[in-house]
């Protein structure tokens, strides 16, 4: 039963990490410049999960996030906005490829992920509880 935990815990953790991406990318939606204050758009936040199987009688199983990516690749999105201190000269700004709806989605489906590992975690903590009582 502690591999069902092991299980469920680190899907916990990967979809917080998910989340965490999520709600850096929605709250630098509008970020023009980069971490070190060049005009540069915020690149999008992604993770990567990896499936973790179990190696040996002490090995653990689930899912692990090797890192959280980041997607150089987008181009960034032109915005005519003629009074944005960062503007160019003809008078747009560039803005990071973030899609709000798909961040939604993806925040919402992470949520319920989550929820679903807790659950998890619940019946297999009642189950253990159940055993021990047939035991005793």
């Amino acid at each position: 039963m502690l591999k069902i935990m092991d299980i469920s815990s680190s899907g916990l953790v990967a979809q917080r990490l998910r989340m965490q991406a999520i709600a850096s990318n929605l709250a630098n939606i509008t970020t023009t410049r980069n971490e070190f204050g060049e005009l540069e758009p915020y690149k999008p936040r992604f993770t990567v999960f990896q499936v973790e199987n179990a190696i040996g009688p002490n090995g653990s199983a689930g899912v692990v996030v090797p890192e959280i990516g980041i997607d150089e690749d987008l181009p960034p999105v032109r915005k005519y906005a003629p009074t944005h201190p960062d503007r160019d000269e003809q008078g747009f700004i560039n803005l990071p490829q973030i899609n709000m709806m798909t961040e939604f989605t993806d925040a919402i489906e992470s949520g319920r992920s989550y929820e679903a590992n807790l659950g998890a975690m619940e019946v297999t903590k009642s189950m253990a509880n159940q055993t021990l009582r047939i035991i005793s």
